[in-house]
């Protein structure tokens, strides 16, 4: 894999690693073969898992298709891991050690929510990309606000790093999203509770597609 540093839009897909491992791999696979910006594990660990091997299955399946992988909170398990970055749900209050402790070469993401000032403590810490949640009404998100609009709006005003949206965003209802500039959405069960998670990766990326070619066109 040639070592990504920048994040690319387009589909972010979160994995549950409390999925049967089996129906994982075999989902996750089908879903590579379509075009996907980022994937990240979801810290939602069964007790009995060893988790340092399932990421790096992960990794070594993600890379081979040239995807970055996040680890989700557990930045102590990137030394241990082919991981390319971190999402934290929250600004870590010892985040410069944290990035002193990692590779230069680690990424970085944080969730957002209506407060602003997590979106400027981003941008000035350089991080790679921000996302917010939670957009929609979702049962995976149920931890989240729903985040209005008009803070999406400012987010861009604030900063021009990659913005992601996520939470309850299904194909059908990304349309809503038009008004909004943002480059990719996140999702979990849209793709990995499919019954045909190719099929609906491929409905995902045809709706982000025609959002930014109405964009550009405006």
């Amino acid at each position: 894999m040639t070592k990504i540093t920048k994040i690319r839009g387009g589909l972010y897909l979160v994995l549950d690693p409390s999925m049967n491992r089996n129906e994982l791999f075999k989902k996750l696979n089908e879903v590579l073969e379509e075009e996907i910006a980022v994937v990240q594990i979801w810290d939602n660990f069964p007790p009995s898992v060893n988790k340092v091997e399932l990421e790096n299955e992960i990794c070594d399946l993600c890379h081979s298709r040239n995807v970055p992988v996040f680890l989700n909170n557990n930045w102590h398990l990137k030394k241990s891991t082919r991981a390319d970055g971190i999402h934290f749900d929250v600004i870590p209050e010892n985040f410069s050690e944290i990035k002193d402790e990692l590779k230069a070469d680690c990424m970085f993401g944080v969730t957002c929510n209506n407060d602003l000032s997590v979106i400027k403590w981003a941008h000035e810490n350089n991080l790679d990309y921000i996302s917010f949640c939670s957009i929609f009404p979702s049962q995976t998100s149920n931890s989240c606000e729903l985040v209005s609009f008009e803070t999406i709006k400012k987010a861009r005003e604030i900063t021009s790093m990659p913005i992601f949206l996520a939470g309850g965003i299904q194909y059908q209802n990304i349309k809503e999203l038009e008004s909004l500039e943002f480059e990719g959405v996140a999702v979990v069960s849209g793709i990995m509770s499919s019954e045909n998670p190719k099929q609906a990766t491929r409905e995902y990326l045809s709706e982000l597609k025609r959002i930014k070619n109405e964009n550009s066109d405006n």
